[in-house]
């Protein structure tokens, strides 16, 4: 019996219909005005569509892992910039509250993700300090019964919508191995001190809100520590095997898309008499895309079955990460090439998919990142 049932699919279908009816009209207008707006969120929170896996009383839906990878899927092959949205806000962010928060922590800022009031952010990545978390600079002083926060994030996915940003900090600059000073904390919007500085300007996924932060002077209340002090890259180590399984979904969603798209266009194109895809090149081009595809679609099935029950599976989420968004990519290149001229026209969702896809390579963890991390595991083993 595979991964998903009966009921998985009539979920899948009802969010299918979702999205073409609630949120596909809307996509230009994100695009162009380059944010989502805030009812976004609600709408999709509305419908139980946001973090499905927390618990009823914190009032989620506390469904199984799997419907956030429907979720995702089909998010990502209407558009890869919200899958990017949902990942982070659904099944990256609120983990840290769900996995290490105290019941005061989960009762007041749970609830908030499932209905999509309070939009999540997580704010590790520095001007100065990307992969390398522990290389980190900004700060967390307590001074009684509150933490000051000073420092600068960027790259930060929901920054601008965020109510909830849950911050990387270092409490013991000087700690030896510097991991051991990194802190994680709440940030609420509104906070003193707090300032969503700029929306960056990007390449592609356009409607993805990506921000620069700073904290100057930022007053938290003492309380918003998650979890322990000096704890926090421990904790950040622990969530990565879900963050690198989630995007690689939003990875595969957007392949399948291309796919799809690609094989339509080369069934209608016509050139020397037939359709393009009856040209050996790009029959053959058209088979190794969907073999590709088919191989991303099955290790990831099995990757996900696989976290769900629990399994260390840090080495083959790293494989998944790596591949699969590597993948994405060059399936991309050549949908475009095969669309030809058409391909690179705006009005051709090829042409989106190609640049907001070269993302999925850098964020959550580089290529390059990834083959270290099975490298040294292998070696380890």
């Amino acid at each position: 019996m595979g991964l998903y049932t009966e009921e998985h699919n009539i979920f899948r279908r009802t969010f299918k219909r979702f999205l073409e009816k609630e949120i596909q009209p809307h996509l230009e207008e994100w695009e162009e005005k380059r944010l989502v707006p805030a009812w976004f969120f609600t709408k999709m929170g509305e419908q139980g569509y946001l973090a499905p896996w927390i618990e009823e009383k914190y009032g989620g839906a506390e469904v199984g892992f799997e419907y956030s990878g429907i979720i995702l899927n089909e998010i990502s092959k209407l558009d890869v910039g919200l899958g990017t949205i949902i990942c982070v806000h659904s099944d990256i962010v609120p983990a840290y509250v769900a996995s290490y928060g105290t019941e005061e922590q989960k009762e007041k800022w749970l609830p908030g993700a499932s209905s999509g009031e309070l939009v999540y952010a997580v704010a590790m990545t520095e001007p100065n300090a990307g992969s390398d978390l522990q290389a980190i600079t900004s700060t967390a002083v307590k001074k009684g019964d509150t933490y000051v926060i000073n420092g600068t994030k960027t790259f930060i996915t929901n920054g601008m919508n965020a109510g909830i940003t849950v911050v990387a900090a270092k409490t013991d600059p000087k700690a030896i191995p510097p991991f051991k000073g990194v802190s994680l904390f709440v940030v609420e919007d509104g906070t003193p001190g707090f300032i969503k500085s700029r929306k960056l300007d990007k390449v592609g996924i356009h409607n993805n809100d990506t921000a620069e932060l700073v904290f100057e002077d930022c007053v938290i209340p003492a309380a918003n520590l998650i979890g322990e002090e000096g704890k926090g890259f421990f904790y950040m180590m622990q969530k990565l095997q879900q963050e690198r399984l989630v995007c690689a979904m939003v990875a595969q969603g957007g392949a399948e898309r291309i796919l799809e798209e690609t094989v339509n266009y080369a069934k209608s194109r016509k050139a020397f008499g037939v359709s393009i895809g009856n040209l050996q090149h790009n029959l053959f081009k058209l088979a190794e895309m969907a073999t590709e595809v088919e191989l991303g679609r099955t290790f990831l099935e099995d990757l996900l079955a696989d976290h769900i029950s629990g399994k260390d599976v840090v080495t083959k989420v790293s494989m998944a990460k790596y591949w699969i968004s590597e993948m994405v990519n060059h399936i991309a290149y050549h949908g475009l090439q095969i669309h030809g001229g058409y391909g690179y026209m705006e009005e051709y969702p090829i042409a989106r998919f190609f640049r907001d896809v070269r993302s999925l390579t850098i964020v959550a963890g580089t290529t390059e990142v990834m083959k270290l991390i099975i490298g040294r595991n292998l070696l380890r083993d």
